[in-house]
């Protein structure tokens, strides 16, 4: 009988720290202990999900257990590179919350440290890892159901609640800003579904338009991605109003050379409450399709991959492009990345 992984937590800052670890838990994994700073506005669920797991008095006690195999991270986005960079000193492989790090400088120091240790550095983005529809999607798109993808346009309207919002989360050198925190979930899905290794940013912008207590905080974003036989567009924003029955209205839309699919991800907007509705139209169908069954099999993958050293849940060179192109289009949109507007491109 194979002996169950065993994780660790270091910062649970942001909510998505409960859905890494229950469906960790789900894929088998067992939550050693954890450890956080202070006392976050996610202390409470946080404990009340997983009671039986200790909190420890320093993370450096679950760095130095030889038992955790990985360490799992939703810090202050501002620290989950150093955390990473710890883990994987320590022997562990790494799962972090997005986004995984918010420089460059960042970034060149996971590189460095996963080329140096061979550890696992991966980035849950959860706006297809946990989303059965994506996996539904990407099913039908390797099938051939659509043809080849040569165009995604992704949706990411989010609710702000600004009440109960810690003050990092309005603060750009904490949070990374909309295009580096939430874009990165869009360059990850165009990334996946055009089946590109990198991309340039023919455009990116951002603007704060109903913010103005918070003037460094920006409410709204775009960018236009630009590969080898596909395009892509992202629209950003944290103006989902309280009467949509979830936190945002996300959706994915997939042109195919024979067909498309649409994404209803969270909610079928005036139709339903029910989430991961599929709609597919090729040259012989035409039909709705309720995905919610369709699984998430990155968690289970990822173990598999931390057993045997392997990249199945994703390439490690994938989550080092998404945040380079994340970092790069967030620069670009401040003014300071770009030569006169024209595309950068992500080094291989």
């Amino acid at each position: 009988m194979t002996t169950p992984l065993r994780m660790g937590v270091i910062g649970i800052d942001h909510r998505h720290i409960y859905t890494m670890v229950s469906h960790m838990q789900d894929a088998g994994a067992v939550l050693a202990g954890w450890w956080t700073s202070g006392t976050p506005e996610t202390l409470d669920g946080f404990v009340r999900r997983f009671p039986d797991a200790p909190r420890v008095a320093q993370a450096k006690a679950l760095l130095e257990d030889p038992s955790i195999d990985v360490i799992l991270t939703a810090a202050v986005p501002c620290d989950r590179a150093g955390i990473a960079l710890d883990a994987m000193d320590s022997g562990k492989d790494v799962m972090t919350d997005k986004p995984g790090c918010l420089t460059l400088d960042q970034l060149a120091a996971l590189r460095a440290k996963v080329a140096a240790t061979g550890r696992i550095w991966s980035v849950d983005f959860s706006e297809r890892f946990e989303v059965p529809s994506v996996t539904a999607a990407a099913e039908l798109v390797a099938q051939g159901a659509i043809g080849r993808v040569i165009h995604t346009t992704g949706l990411g309207p989010h609710r702000l609640n600004r009440d109960s919002r810690p003050g990092w989360f309005f603060d750009p050198a904490r949070n990374g800003g909309i295009l580096t925190d939430i874009g990165s979930h869009q360059i990850d899905q165009f990334l996946f579904f055009a089946g590109v290794d990198t991309a340039d940013i023919a455009m990116a912008s951002t603007a704060n338009r109903a913010n103005p207590q918070d003037p460094a905080f920006r409410d709204t974003g775009q960018i236009v991605l630009k590969a080898e036989g596909a395009d892509g567009f992202v629209r950003l924003d944290w103006f989902t109003p309280d009467g949509l029955p979830t936190w945002g209205d996300g959706r994915l839309f997939l042109l195919g050379t024979e067909g498309t699919i649409e994404l209803r991800k969270y909610v079928d907007a005036g139709r339903s409450d029910a989430s991961d509705t599929l709609i597919l139209t090729n040259g012989s169908r035409c039909e709705t399709i309720d995905a919610r069954g369709a699984g998430l099999p990155y968690f289970a993958r990822l173990i598999a991959d931390i057993r045997e050293r392997t990249e199945t849940a994703m390439p490690q060179a994938h989550p080092f492009t998404v945040m380079e192109l994340a970092i790069r289009a967030q620069a670009m949109a401040d003014g300071d990345g770009g030569q006169d507007g024209e595309a950068e491109k992500a080094a291989p």
